[in-house]
């Protein structure tokens, strides 16, 4: 197959391109990437996609999200996953290990690749158990985890509360170059509370959860990742004070990195009010300085990464009150549209920097292979129109769940293409 994307604007942070360019692609490889490429037609047949206007850039990868398979896939299987991912630009998903069973052991890692292999489509990596079964009690087999091919450690949803365990979780994990991903909450303080303390929480007369639930379990991963020495990622961070927490980290050289979710720059606890459970989600929708400093540690850097959290969960799971409804919404369809209208449309971000937080600093810090749009390399792109609006449907979902606090939103940015090797995912905005 022979591909021909014309008139791109390449965005691309690996390569350090931001300029307009047409990208030959031959057998899955590009062949030649530079201004106004003269193929020989004859010679075979030719596809040509008209890029102009349009952002062309290396396929995103979602660091964080949730899958549901094994056990759960009447929220979401690994194919209507991977589909949602590329409706949303991404051709690389890294999966969450709280399934049933938990993703704890290389039987399950051997599964996850043999059927996203099978399935063809984005590729996915799974994210390991820190503990068996995510009980907090006994350290999984990080040595036998690692060489069936986890990309990182996390028992997202379940902070490992023995501060002993996470310690020596840390010290193993860094023997094996992985890093722990790290659920930041005390679960104590946070007890039975279903949105964020304050003003808002009271009106509703529902339980809250302080923003010190977050700030405190920050403090205390960041400091023993001071203490081993030993890499550490913050998951879905949510508030100033653990935003200023991982400032002050990465100033002193600890070894930590940090990741935020579209909802929580675009979203606030004011959302609540309606008590629609889709914006019921763990950590809660904050207030507006927290919105605003998470924001500002996106532009400064100290918040490495957009991932998405994408939490699928049925319609009847969700369609109860609100205080029973689970936590999570989904995400890979609109964090892109995101993130172009609230940090790129408003100058928080540039184009080159969004792409960098949701394809690249993503790979880096999880240690996967990174090639950018340059000749015989491997092709791995999305094609974007980055003006074209489009409506939140519940019925123009991928994902098997419907759970968005952006159902009935207008957004812009649609990705129409998406190229992994010698596949084209997605063909003029439908999926192949």
């Amino acid at each position: 197959m022979k591909l021909l994307i014309k008139k791109g604007r390449i965005i691309d942070p690996i390569e350090g391109i931001d300029e307009v360019k047409d990208i030959l692609i031959e057998n899955g490889t590009i062949i030649s990437v530079s201004k106004n490429i003269k193929d020989d037609f004859s010679k075979g047949k030719i596809e040509v996609i008209d890029a102009a206007g349009k952002w062309v850039v290396p396929g995103l990868i979602d660091m964080h999200c949730h899958l549901r398979e094994p056990g759960r896939e009447d929220e979401e299987t690994l194919l209507s996953g991977m589909r949602s991912g590329i409706r949303g630009g991404y051709t690389r998903l890294c999966c969450m290990p709280n399934t049933d069973p938990v993703l704890d052991n290389e039987g399950l890692m051997n599964f996850i690749y043999n059927e996203s292999k099978r399935l063809d489509l984005a590729e996915v990596y799974p994210i390991g158990a820190v503990t068996r079964g995510q009980k907090g009690e006994e350290l999984t087999n990080i040595g036998l985890l690692k060489d069936a091919g986890v990309v990182a450690l996390s028992d997202d949803g379940h902070p490992v509360d023995n501060i002993h365990l996470m310690r020596r979780a840390l010290e193993y994990a860094d023997m094996f170059d992985l890093v722990i991903i790290a659920h930041c909450e005390d679960k104590i303080l946070s007890a039975d509370g279903v949105m964020n303390e304050g003003y808002t929480a009271t009106k509703l007369g529902l339980a809250a959860i302080s923003s010190y639930s977050e700030q405190i379990a920050v403090y205390r991963d960041v400091s023993l990742s001071r203490l081993t020495g030993s890499r550490l990622h913050i998951a879905h961070l949510s508030t100033a004070g653990g935003v200023e927490i991982v400032r002050q980290a990465k100033k002193e050289g600890v070894k930590v990195t940090a990741e935020t979710c579209p909802h929580y720059f675009t979203l606030t606890e004011e959302a609540v009010e309606g008590f629609n459970t889709n914006t019921k989600m763990n950590p809660p929708l904050r207030t507006k300085e927290d919105a605003a400093a998470i924001k500002a540690g996106l532009a400064e850097g100290t918040i490495d990464a957009v991932a998405t959290d994408h939490a699928p969960h049925t319609e009847n799971e969700k369609d109860v009150e609100y205080n029973y409804a689970p936590f999570g919404i989904t995400g890979l369809e609109t964090a892109l549209s995101l993130g172009i209208m609230k940090l790129v449309d408003e100058k928080i971000l540039t184009a080159m920097q969004l792409i960098e937080k949701m394809a690249v600093n993503p790979a880096r810090i999880l240690g996967l292979e990174i090639k950018g749009i340059s000749a015989k390399n491997r092709a791995n792109l999305a094609v974007i129109d980055p003006d074209k609006e489009w409506e939140v449907k519940e019925d123009g979902f991928e994902s098997k769940s419907k759970n968005s606090p952006f159902i009935g939103w207008k957004l812009k940015g649609v990705v129409e293409e998406v190229v992994l090797g010698n596949k084209r995912l997605m063909k003029a905005v439908k999926i192949i």
